[in-house]
């Protein structure tokens, strides 16, 4: 297997890629081909002892930056670090691409010059989440602003291959985010969906509202791609918030810092708990290799278990899996 990395995507790039490269290929026999400014890529490498054998290193001259136009960078940006390393993924079936480079270009790449699994309408992103009792995957967190029904029949049934292959999780139950947790609850697209889950190859329980996100019994959660980003962005930012509200709460006099201490090991497996290094990427289910797209902030920790994700992803084989079902459903 080789791991495709985009070593310029992402705000610490490309020191923390490929510090967490260097930490993946000290472990795993794998190849890894970093993408980039070689010179730069160079440079890091230098600060580490590693298996040289199994990283390579593919120059490139451009960059794709978060405030470039997803639909031109193909065009533009033909040398770019991402646009050489999805052109080299569609024509080699044992490989897979990371990158915590700009969503919309990776989804527009992705989509436009490696294309969709036939019989997919969109391809969805996928999280991994925290729940009560272990994890669950919502979906879509960004890749369609826009659905229709169809669509989010489709990212429930990709999903179940992903969590049932990937994750280990015996059939998967999947839950349609709402306003109410009845049939008749919600807009037009949430309304005409219910009845395509229930008739679906998945394991459908029903709507789930936004309050029992982290107490349902949901392992997959489906929505549209502006809700799913919302309902992220919203859980990153008040994990966070509160988090620090609570350390400087237990700091303010020395009968909290004595509980704090009390308190710590608790609060490390808080912190933990809601922590997305921890989690990997987002695969873009739907097209037909495998990409995972890691967080833009990803340090070296979080692009590790992002490239993790990448080899299990394609190990279970989830793309000829999801093609397989969705080729006995036409």
């Amino acid at each position: 297997m080789r791991i495709l990395i985009d070593a310029m995507g992402g705000d610490h790039a490309p020191k923390e890629i490929v510090k967490g490269t260097v930490h993946a290929a000290q472990e795993w026999d794998h190849s890894f081909v970093l993408y980039g400014d070689e010179a730069a890529i160079k440079k890091e490498l230098s600060d580490y002892h590693y298996p040289e054998e199994r990283i390579d290193i593919v120059p490139t001259t451009e960059i794709v930056y978060n405030t470039d136009d997803p639909a031109k960078v193909i065009r533009r940006k033909k040398d770019s670090s991402m646009i050489r390393a999805l052109k080299d993924l569609k024509e080699d079936s044992d490989a897979v691409l990371v990158s915590a480079g700009s969503t919309g270009a990776l989804l527009a790449g992705g989509t436009l010059l490696i294309g969709r699994i036939p019989g997919i309408q969109r391809p969805a992103l996928t999280v991994a989440f925290p729940k009560d009792k272990g994890m669950m995957l919502l979906l879509d967190v960004g890749a369609n602003v826009d659905c229709k029904p169809l669509y989010l029949q489709q990212f429930a049934v990709m999903a179940s291959v992903y969590a049932s292959k990937t994750l280990g999780i015996d059939d998967p139950k999947v839950g349609l985010i709402n306003i109410g947790t009845e049939e008749n609850k919600g807009n037009s697209l949430v309304k005409e969906t219910f009845p395509l889950l229930k008739e679906a190859p998945v394991n459908f329980i029903g709507n789930v509202e936004s309050r029992d996100l982290m107490e349902s019994d949901a392992d997959i959660l489906v929505c549209d791609g502006f809700t799913g980003n919302v309902i992220l962005k919203l859980v990153e930012g008040l994990s966070g918030y509160l988090f620090s509200s609570l350390k400087e709460s237990m700091t303010q006099n020395t009968k909290s810092k004595v509980g704090a201490m009390l308190l710590k090991p608790a609060l490390k497996e808080f912190k933990a708990k809601f922590d997305y290094n921890q989690y990997g990427g987002a695969p873009l289910l739907g097209i037909k290799s495998g990409v995972i797209k890691a967080h833009g902030s990803s340090n070296h920790i979080a692009f590790y278990h992002a490239l993790r994700q990448a080899a299990l992803f394609h190990e279970n084989k989830v793309i000829e899996r999801i093609t397989d079902l969705t080729r006995k459903e036409e």
